[in-house]
């Protein structure tokens, strides 16, 4: 039972608890959707900050003045920043990948608003994206991230948040990994574009009279769909595998923070 007398003498405490929670749901995916009016996402964080509260009474922390509690303030929102971008660059990197399969069967230059995040996409990222989102949801990531981010008060304590060598190797490690899944994801593509590319380079050799370059696009473009349609299949698995590098990073990322 939620003790409310404890909870207004320790208001500071709860705002910097807020500072995190607000900090990582507005970063963090599926959560940081622009269409989700900001009153839910401020109600949001308060309901979970009012149960991280409850769930670590005990926290000892100390400041001087209010330069020391700014920085504290500063402290905890650095937490959530850095947890939320580093599932939020996990997803995005199917937009990544949707990218390299739009430059391959021709659709680079058809891209669509993106009424969540605001931003233009290509068609088959976008397509991408909300599949393996949809995947990842009925698999409980939004209920992961929740107990995650409450989770990190047991490792990181409020205040106590410091910036180890192996934050750094662990973020370059990540992006490393960002380009190598992407590529992974859209090498289907790749392949079978690049092979038809040799076949229509052959043609162009033996038809010399045929315009290749208006051939080529609608091959590559019915081709491409036919290819998707067959890897579809795969998206469970690549979900799977994003859904497991989350979780990697997040805990390497609060291994740093220690």
């Amino acid at each position: 039972m939620i003790s409310y007398e404890t909870f207004f003498s320790e208001w500071e405490l709860f705002l910097l608890i807020l500072m995190r929670i607000a900090s990582f749901v507005y970063v963090a995916p599926f959560f940081n959707t622009a269409n989700t009016p900001r009153k839910v996402k401020i109600g949001f964080a308060f309901f979970v900050s009012v149960i991280a509260m409850e769930l670590y009474p005990d926290v000892t922390y100390e400041y001087t003045g209010v330069i020391g509690y700014a920085g504290l303030v500063m402290k905890e929102a650095i937490v959530g920043l850095l947890l939320g971008a580093i599932c939020n660059f996990t997803m995005q990197i199917i937009h990544f990948a949707g990218r390299f399969i739009d430059m391959d069967i021709g659709l680079s230059m058809a891209s669509v608003m993106d009424p969540t995040n605001n931003t233009q996409n290509g068609i088959v990222g976008s397509i991408y994206y909300y599949m393996v989102l949809l995947i990842m949801i009925s698999s409980g990531l939004h209920k992961y991230l929740i107990s995650a981010i409450v989770e990190t008060f047991r490792h990181i304590p409020v205040g106590q948040m410091t910036v180890n060598m192996s934050l750094y190797s662990t973020v370059i490690d990540f992006m490393s990994q960002f380009l190598a899944i992407g590529f992974r994801i859209s090498l289907p593509i790749f392949a079978s574009m690049l092979l038809l590319n040799a076949v229509l380079a052959i043609m162009s050799k033996v038809a010399p009279h045929m315009n290749m370059f208006v051939v080529g696009m609608q091959l590559k473009i019915i081709g491409g769909l036919c290819v998707l349609l067959l890897i579809i299949h795969m998206l469970p698995a690549v979900s799977n595998y994003l859904y497991d590098l989350m979780k990697e990073m997040l805990y390497r990322v609060v291994q740093g923070m220690v």
